[in-house]
């Protein structure tokens, strides 16, 4: 599973690509951020947000993308923004047909480093060892992208093993009762041949 993360901000997106599979680790493909200037129109930042992730997810063909959780915060402003860059990178995913995840700061944290408690610096250096990356990747928003990318692989992907699992066994029974229903049908209708030959 290759799996795009985006750590949404308007003046700093965080992107990371990585491929694994759960309870394995996963690979370092591409790690990045896209910089719009603060005295640019939000409209304008938008847009250029949107044109590099369309860039991404052509180059790098992800299977799903990963993209945090927008929560409350003191400062309105920054919410607003990451708000608005979070919904762009949804609609880019959701245009190419990818699956959306949504994943909040604690759940990455936990996922990552064991602790959704973490700071950022424990965050990046679990990033470090597990995609074992010779250097660290910076800035933070660029770790933050690959730690959601990782998330989604290890936790994401069990989900749709599992989800996966149960369409197949519901399936299975459909498949199952069917054959079971054509069975019986066989049966009567040999019996009643019988009843008719006599």
């Amino acid at each position: 599973m290759r799996v795009l993360g985006v750590d949404p901000g308007l003046t700093r997106c965080g992107l990371g690509v990585v491929e694994g599979t759960p309870g394995k680790p996963p690979a370092l493909v591409a790690v990045g951020v896209i910089r719009t200037p603060a005295d640019l129109d939000v409209s304008k930042r938008l847009v250029q947000i949107e044109a590099e992730l369309e860039e991404w997810i052509a180059k790098y063909q992800p299977d799903a993308v990963a993209v945090e959780r927008v929560f409350a915060q003191h400062n309105v402003r920054t919410v607003m923004g990451t708000a608005q860059a979070s919904g762009v990178a949804m609609v880019v995913a959701a245009r190419r047909g990818l699956p959306v995840a949504l994943h909040t700061p604690s759940e990455v944290k936990a996922a990552v480093t064991g602790s959704g408690r973490a700071d950022k610096e424990q965050v990046t250096t679990m990033v470090t060892r597990i995609l074992k990356l010779s250097e660290r990747p910076t800035p933070a928003d660029a770790a933050d992208a690959l730690a959601l990318a990782i998330c989604q692989v290890w936790r994401g992907g069990v989900a749709s093993k599992l989800q996966e699992a149960a369409s197949s066994r519901s399936n299975l029974e459909a498949l199952a009762q069917a054959q079971s229903r054509l069975q019986v049908a066989r049966l009567r209708a040999a019996a009643a041949a019988q009843q008719g030959k006599r």
